[in-house]
């Protein structure tokens, strides 16, 4: 019985140290000439004005929030449709429930301005 976790544990040292070793060479080999420029602050495009840690676009979150909703979408709809000939009209009705609030989220989303990138 311990041999079974003796191979997870194997597993897990080397899911660990794989990964470390590229990132330790590169550590040790990389140039190392920081200068004023490399060290500023660059955000999305814009120069940071102020304070670093107080600039924040929130459109950026809201559109990323809407691609993991439709994202998860996609991932709902993938096994009702392989499911779909056995599961009958009322497994229809139900998604067309499901994609009619996820279309009204988006049409408030619309309205709000939340999509709106300027």
């Amino acid at each position: 019985m311990l041999s079974n976790y003796a191979f997870i544990g194997i597993f897990a040292i080397a899911a660990i140290t794989f990964p470390m070793i590229p990132l330790l060479i590169s550590a040790v080999i990389r140039p190392k000439r920081p200068t004023d420029i490399k060290q500023s602050t660059y955000e999305c495009g814009l120069e940071a004005i102020g304070e670093i840690w107080v600039q924040f676009k929130v459109q950026y979150y809201l559109y990323a929030l809407a691609f993991v909703v439709f994202d998860i979408e996609t991932v709902f709809l993938y096994p009702w449709a392989v499911y779909f000939r056995a599961s009958g009209l009322f497994a229809l009705f139900e998604m067309f429930t499901f994609l009619a609030i996820l279309t009204i989220g988006l049409v408030y989303a619309w309205r709000k301005g939340a999509l709106e990138w300027f």
